[in-house]
């Protein structure tokens, strides 16, 4: 199975969401909060990075969960077009 390409929003849309994760994690190690969240510190990191721009459900909901951030933050601060480029976090 070949996977389609992502557009230039896709990938706009996960660099918000790992600098929201990347903020939300504050002074917390990568590694504690992948291990909190049931992911590997590699997925957690390709995440923030952007190189993972559309994780699976389960590991957004496992993430926002170990960060404390709703998943309708999540939305909000990702949605296309989004105006704070992922830097509010005020859950």
């Amino acid at each position: 199975m070949v996977r389609v390409p992502l557009s230039p929003e896709e990938r706009q849309r996960g660099e918000r969401f790992g600098a929201l994760l990347r903020q939300a994690r504050g002074d917390r190690s990568m590694v504690d909060v992948a291990a909190a969240a049931g992911v590997s510190a590699e997925t957690l990191r390709k995440i923030e990075t952007g190189r993972a721009p559309t994780p699976a459900f389960f590991t957004v909901a496992a993430l926002a969960h170990a960060l404390d951030v709703s998943l309708d933050h999540l939305v909000t601060v990702c949605a296309e077009g989004a105006d704070d480029g992922g830097q509010a976090l005020s859950a």
